[in-house]
């Protein structure tokens, strides 16, 4: 699964990377958690690449209210095709979500999980395979949302998670966006490339926390004890 990640890439690497000529200014941000705006790519109406601003955590735009189910963050390659919350937006509606890392925690023999940072070496901006949804509610407001799509981990993973965000090439981001379904189901295979992947602090659980001291590797000290009156969002 893909529960957290980062965007910190300067403007213009994101411009350079997808290829988008107008665009607001990007705030870093290091812990990028479930319900809050995300920045995506899609299919502009002329034909071309837009970038703009979703929730994560897809609405079925048959749902009748934005929290009548469960938080749909992720979707599994496997069943994205036919899972009614999913086909129609993977069918019509397929985005980029860029990121330059994202986190997973991985079991230990004892205690609590730990956070791992997985990124491409040097940092390199990359895309998630991403679908994305237009919902409206009776009074007429619209919230557009989106989930990113997830494969088996490959092995450089596997130990930390049985799942990984899936993982576009910038030469197959045409593809996902305007391919037809069953070529773009094509690119939803694990990621074959370079990854580096490290501990970090446990400060990552918890949604409050946001800064490039997430990005530190940690040490084989003792877990940090919350501080008073601090309870730690613990996944």
């Amino acid at each position: 699964m893909c529960g957290r990640y980062s965007l910190t890439t300067p403007l213009e690497g994101v411009q350079q990377l997808f290829g988008i000529d107008a665009m607001p200014n990007l705030a870093a941000r290091y812990n990028i958690a479930p319900t809050q705006p995300v920045v995506v790519i899609r299919r502009s109406e002329a034909g071309g690449r837009e970038l703009t601003h979703m929730r994560w955590g897809l609405v079925p735009s048959w749902a009748k209210e934005v929290n009548s189910g469960p938080l749909l963050i992720n979707a599994r390659a496997d069943t994205v095709a036919d899972e009614p919350s999913f086909r129609n937006a993977f069918r019509r509606r397929r985005c980029l979500i860029p990121a330059d890392g994202f986190y997973e925690w991985q079991p230990r023999p004892s205690g609590p999980k730990q956070p791992m940072r997985i990124a491409l070496p040097g940092n390199a901006p990359f895309a998630f395979a991403g679908i994305w949804e237009h919902w409206q509610a009776a009074e007429g407001s619209e919230l557009e949302s989106c989930a990113i799509v997830t494969t088996d981990a490959n092995a450089q993973l596997y130990d930390i998670h049985s799942r990984m965000p899936v993982i576009l090439k910038p030469e197959n981001y045409d593809i996902w966006l305007n391919a037809e379904p069953d070529l773009a189901a094509t690119l939803t295979h694990p990621y074959d490339g370079a990854m580096v992947a490290y501990p970090v602090s446990r400060d990552v659980n918890s949604v409050r926390n946001d800064g490039p001291a997430l990005w530190a590797e940690a040490g084989e000290a003792a877990p940090r004890a919350p501080a008073k009156g601090e309870q730690l969002d613990l996944l």
